[in-house]
């Protein structure tokens, strides 16, 4: 694992740091208005709430919107195991896949479950001074505990020369 992991925490686990991230970062997804429900180093779990901004005509959440928040939920993973890394790894986002199964109401937690994925993923990449990829998924539920989308999000990783 990361030996700066706990540093990224503190960053994405304060709300105000979080919202200073996004919206430096990924202004898109500041005003989609996400939030960190759950984060450490092997899960994380990304809250959208259906409000004016990200609804569609049809008063459920724009599916981009989920696809936003649950790639995050991976994401956040992936920017945790590479944070501060010497040397640095970088990532990019090489693939994505969903199924929506629900209207999306409400507040929606996306959880991913692979953070020892992808730790493994960027030590291997580090190891090996080559690319590795890692699948991550991330389910979204609404209130009720039903599932309303999946998402499969496959992650490259490369070590930088020093």
């Amino acid at each position: 694992m990361n030996p700066q992991f706990n540093l990224f925490i503190q960053q994405i686990n304060k709300p105000y740091k979080f919202n200073l991230f996004l919206l430096k970062l990924l202004p898109s997804a500041y005003f989609a208005g996400l939030g960190v429900h759950a984060f450490d180093p092997l899960k994380a779990t990304i809250s959208v709430k259906q409000k004016w901004f990200n609804k569609n005509p049809f008063n459920s959440i724009y599916f981009a919107i989920l696809s936003m928040a649950a790639e995050v939920s991976t994401g956040a993973l992936c920017w945790g195991a590479i944070y501060k890394r010497n040397p640095a790894v970088s990532m990019l986002l090489v693939k994505a896949e969903a199924s929506f199964y629900k209207k999306a109401t409400g507040k929606i937690l996306f959880t991913c479950e692979d953070g020892e994925a992808v730790n493994t993923a960027v030590e291997d990449a580090i190891a090996a001074n080559a690319g590795t990829t890692v699948t991550c998924h991330s389910v979204g539920k609404n209130e009720a505990g039903e599932t309303v989308a999946e998402f499969y999000f496959t992650w490259s990783f490369k070590a930088r020369s020093k």
